[in-house]
């Protein structure tokens, strides 16, 4: 039987969950047809999604269609839980993105079709609703052409829409033709030569649709069922089952991790070749990571795999599966288990925002810290920052709806009781010119049986951190070049002010070490030869010297916006923005409506979702995301408290060190 592991996307509240709902009630996997408003559906199983009534953890159910077993993964639609998200495209083989008839294309509907088609993931357009008053056809049908592409295929014609009775007839629209043959010059030829028959052009729409260069389009209602089966069968017929060879070596991509009712942890993975059987021992790590390092061994214990709307419990898992894995104590999200593979990438922009949380009265630290360990290990994009000395914790965000589902995840799943200070964006620092320092073995006031040079030179902006050598490898012993490299990236993590540091080349330029000393007939003397702690000592003070003769400016993080409203509301509209530090870049009109691009800073742009309704009489819609870093020129430089152990001040920085404050 083939598989096909499908995911559905959409905007929050265009009726995915319950589309979800009414495809597993259509092939017989339910008898009875959950409710969102009401907490009774099958893939929102949180308490407290059913309670908001919106997804918040991905979630991975099976039916049968004919011959195809789908693994469907219904996916958050709020923008706060984007990681969400992330994590499912790289396992995906097709893909339903679901558009209201009523409120038609909005923000995160351009943003997931953007990624999907950077990414060729095929994908067919569902737009739900139909029965809703102000449903619309073909006006929705012209702003997916004109706001998310114009190679779109309708499937068939809507009848009696925004009532009840509405339905959709299957049809393969005569703009087919146009739109295929645009993309397929065989079809063209045979166009011009009056020789294209109807099942031609459906394997065209097959390939073309396979390929991801064009998305079928159908409409209906989740709520009365109009149009699903037709959506079904664009399903069976018009996306690609999953590929990989059973028998090749393992490698799979882990996408989602949980734990268990025991506490132990769950791995979900998409088997990509192999077969990964019960009790195999395997390497696991991030992708790209060779075989020597970065990589750990687990043995898997159990194996379930998703079967008619439950899991079962098998022996082993083929390729094209997914799988739900025990055994793997250190696994993470983004891992791949055994052959590596480069499925695992970041197509969204990190979080930009951080805040910190406060823990209530009767709250255990300890375990405050261990359950948002855990929470991090189910979203690696909850960075995680302790800083000791003051006994806090911060997260990093992408919005405030977020910060809520934590507090309300720890207060329910935990018993822990906590809030939160104020929002603040998460900047970065990068240099602004370059630096060298250097600090001599057995040299005053080096304390350290060690020699470092470093040099740290700026490098184009969204290259990260690299870090050479201008030393011969050979000079001392590897593990020593690998203590200050580790040390190099751990310190960069805290610049002149306390952000981290990006975008930039260290170049180690000195480096030497005291050789193995002991006395005569006696063993080894630490305090005569280097190890490994005298170059992570040293390196932290050579660093931060370097970055202070190179300069370090501070980036803030902005959002590229995007503001329909009214064209009468703009007088109004235009002192909100500026008031926000919002700068409009572009504006035009298009009939009775106004539009406006630009940037606004990342720590704006809830207090302009939360503004926007009054200017525009509640008619403005927004959409942002992050866009860059701008560096803060005007003003106070933000200032982030530091975490370690503060080698901006030598003294204080050696006496937590070393205990000394010298050589």
């Amino acid at each position: 039987m083939q598989m096909l592991n499908l995911g559905i996307l959409a905007h929050v509240d265009a009726g995915k969950t319950s589309l979800t709902e009414r495809l597993l009630h259509s092939v017989g996997v339910i008898d009875e047809i959950g409710r969102v408003d009401d907490g009774t559906t099958r893939t929102d199983t949180l308490a407290l999604e059913r309670r908001r009534g919106i997804t918040i953890k991905s979630a991975v159910v099976s039916f049968p269609l004919d011959d195809v077993t789908v693994n469907l993964i219904d996916t958050p639609g709020h923008p706060d839980f984007i990681a969400e998200v992330e994590r499912v495209l790289g396992v995906l083989d097709g893909a339903v993105l679901v558009v209201s008839a009523v409120e038609g294309v909005q923000a995160q509907t351009r943003v997931l079709m953007r990624t999907l088609r950077r990414l060729s993931i095929p994908t067919l357009l569902f737009v739900n609703k139909i029965d809703r008053r102000g449903a619309r056809e073909a006006d929705v049908l012209r702003a997916i052409s004109a706001r998310l592409t114009p190679a779109i295929v309708p499937m068939g014609t809507t009848g009696g829409l925004g009532t009840p009775e509405a339905r959709f007839t299957p049809g393969l629209s005569p703009a087919a033709l146009d739109v295929l043959a645009d993309l397929d010059d065989d079809l063209l030829a045979a166009y011009v030569e009056g020789a294209v028959t109807d099942s031609r052009l459906r394997a065209a729409l097959t390939v073309r649709t396979r390929r991801a260069q064009a998305h079928p389009v159908y409409f209906g209602s989740a709520v009365t069922g109009a149009g699903v089966d037709a959506l079904l069968a664009g399903v069976r017929d018009l996306l690609p089952p999953a590929g990989g060879d059973p028998g090749g070596p393992v490698s799979a991509t882990v996408f989602k991790v949980e734990r268990g009712e025991a506490g132990e942890k769950v791995a979900y993975a998409r088997m990509f070749s192999g077969t990964l059987r019960t009790r195999d021992r395997v390497p696991f790590g991030p992708h790209g990571s060779d075989g020597a390092g970065g990589r750990a061994q687990g043995r898997v214990t159990g194996i379930s795999v998703f079967d008619r709307g439950a899991d079962s419990r098998v022996d082993a898992v083929p390729a094209g599966r997914i799988a739900r894995l025990w055994g793997l104590a250190d696994i993470r999200i983004g891992d791949v288990i055994g052959e590596p593979r480069t499925a695992y990438e970041r197509f969204f922009a990190p979080p930009t925002l951080e805040t910190v949380v406060v823990p209530g009265p009767e709250v255990d630290r300890g375990a405050l810290h261990l359950a948002l360990t855990q929470l991090a290990e189910q979203d690696p994009l909850i960075g995680l920052r302790h800083d000791e000395a003051r006994r806090e914790t911060s997260v990093s965000l992408y919005g405030e709806v977020q910060k809520e589902v934590i507090q309300a995840t720890l207060a329910e799943e935990y018993g822990l009781d906590v809030t939160f200070r104020e929002t603040t964006p998460l900047c970065v620092e990068r240099p602004v010119g370059s630096g060298a320092a250097v600090e001599y073995n057995n040299k005053e006031p080096n304390p350290f049986l060690a020699t470092v040079g470093l040099r740290v030179d700026p490098a184009p902006s969204g290259s990260g951190v690299a870090f050479r050598l201008e030393v011969e490898l050979g000079s001392m012993p590897y593990a020593f070049f690998k203590a200050v490299e580790d040390t190099v990236r751990e310190t960069l993590e805290q610049g002149l002010h306390g952000w981290r540091v990006t975008d930039c080349v260290v170049t180690m330029t000195h480096c030497g070490y005291s050789p193995r000393q002991s006395h005569a007939h006696q063993g080894f003397d630490k305090s005569m030869s280097s190890t490994g702690a005298d170059f992570r000592g040293l390196t932290p003070l050579v660093l931060v010297e370097a970055l202070r003769r190179a300069g370090t400016l501070v980036h803030q993080p902005m959002h590229g916006f995007r503001v329909e409203a009214p064209a009468d509301t703009l007088g109004a509209l235009l002192p909100m923005l500026a008031g926000l530090g919002a700068v409009p870049r572009t504006t035009r009109t298009r009939g009775e409506l106004c539009v406006l691009e630009g940037t606004v800073p990342a720590a704006r742009v809830h207090a302009l979702e939360q503004r926007l309704p009054g200017p525009t009489r509640g008619e403005g819609e927004l959409e942002s995301a992050f866009r860059h870093y701008a560096p803060v020129t005007h003003g106070t430089v933000p200032e982030r408290a530091r975490t370690d152990h503060n080698p901006l001040n030598r003294k204080e920085y050696l006496l937590n060190v070393t205990r000394r404050v010298g050589g």
